[in-house]
């Protein structure tokens, strides 16, 4: 387990890289100068060029690249002068709204989305499970931009239940932060919620079929312990495997959802750095989310273990 774990930290080294040189490659291809978008069309030429010597912009690409591979190699992800505060703090500052909104969103679809999947294992073939399986191809068809577009007109200004935008404040009431939080954790869960349903559906399917299964019934051991303790758990390797992958999308995936409702968290951060040119914050954020996707894959690895002994950790990744 040790050197497998040590393994994979060796190996978030070149995978960082791949990532950096992307996003190094693609921030220069943004239009415009953003020494003179970040200084405004205030700003002399003079001050636009102190500007892009501070930022290393007048060096030619290959030296603006080992610049900045140097600065990821110091844990350096550098300094906004748009936000007049270093990336790192940036991030910090953000990075806990986007966990809260992430984690409220991965609730919402476990809660529903895994018991619906088991549900309609249970009920194969019946209008229960087609009504299930309808429900989940929505639900990973919607485009989250629509729907969280539709829930404000909805919910905000037709019923005005909840607040449009924003994020608030626990020092005013948990209730009123829970109305900021409640529209967009639940647009950002509906994917998540759908594929929970349609994998959950698919794991217990094919463990139900075991003998096992049948033989644990025959002996008249009650329903819900047949499916809760024998096949739910045999059923939940898949599951992980999809928990994982949507904690990684969650966080990275959220620049949409925190967009329409203005939560203040990375992913406005990113869309706001583009808006401004500021490729500095760009860079890191991006970055700093790569590591978080491998870090978690690494963790849901290691349950793969704890779940099923039987995996082989060595070997393709948790796979058996």
């Amino acid at each position: 387990m040790g050197s497998f774990i040590l393994k994979r930290l060796v190996n978030l080294i070149p995978t960082l890289l791949v990532v950096g040189i992307i996003v190094f490659i693609i921030t220069r291809m943004i239009p415009g100068d953003p020494a003179s978008v970040m200084l405004g069309p205030q700003a002399s030429v003079e001050d636009v060029e102190n500007l892009r010597e501070e930022l290393g912009l007048n060096k030619s690409m290959p030296s603006q690249f080992i610049s900045y591979v140097g600065d990821l190699a110091q844990l350096n992800l550098g300094y906004s002068y748009s936000y007049s505060e270093s990336v790192i703090g940036l991030i910090l500052e953000r990075f806990p709204n986007t966990v809260v909104l992430a984690l409220a969103a991965l609730l919402i679809a476990v809660v529903v989305g895994i018991p619906a999947g088991i549900l309609a294992a249970r009920k194969q073939n019946t209008i229960i499970d087609y009504i299930v399986m309808l429900v989940s191809l929505v639900g990973v068809s919607m485009p989250i931009f629509w729907l969280g577009i539709m829930l404000v007109l909805f919910f905000s200004v037709n019923l005005g239940w909840f607040p449009a935008t924003g994020m608030g404040n626990l020092s005013d009431g948990l209730w009123s932060y829970l109305k900021h939080l409640i529209l967009p954790a639940f647009a950002l869960a509906t994917i998540p919620m759908a594929t929970f349903a349609r994998i959950t559906r698919s794991s217990m399917l094919e463990v139900i079929s075991q003998d096992y299964i049948k033989t644990a019934r025959s002996k008249g051991i009650k329903e819900y312990l047949v499916i809760g303790k024998h096949a739910f758990k045999n059923a939940l390797t898949p599951i992980l495997t999809v928990l994982g992958m949507q904690i990684s999308n969650l966080l990275g995936g959220a620049v949409l959802t925190e967009t329409i409702f203005s939560w203040p968290g990375m992913g406005r951060l990113i869309v706001d750095a583009i808006d401004k040119r500021d490729f500095v914050v760009v860079q890191g954020t991006v970055i700093f989310i790569a590591f978080i996707f491998v870090l978690i894959n690494l963790v849901v690895d290691v349950l793969y273990k704890v779940v099923n002994p039987k995996v082989n950790l060595e070997s393709d990744g948790g796979k058996k």
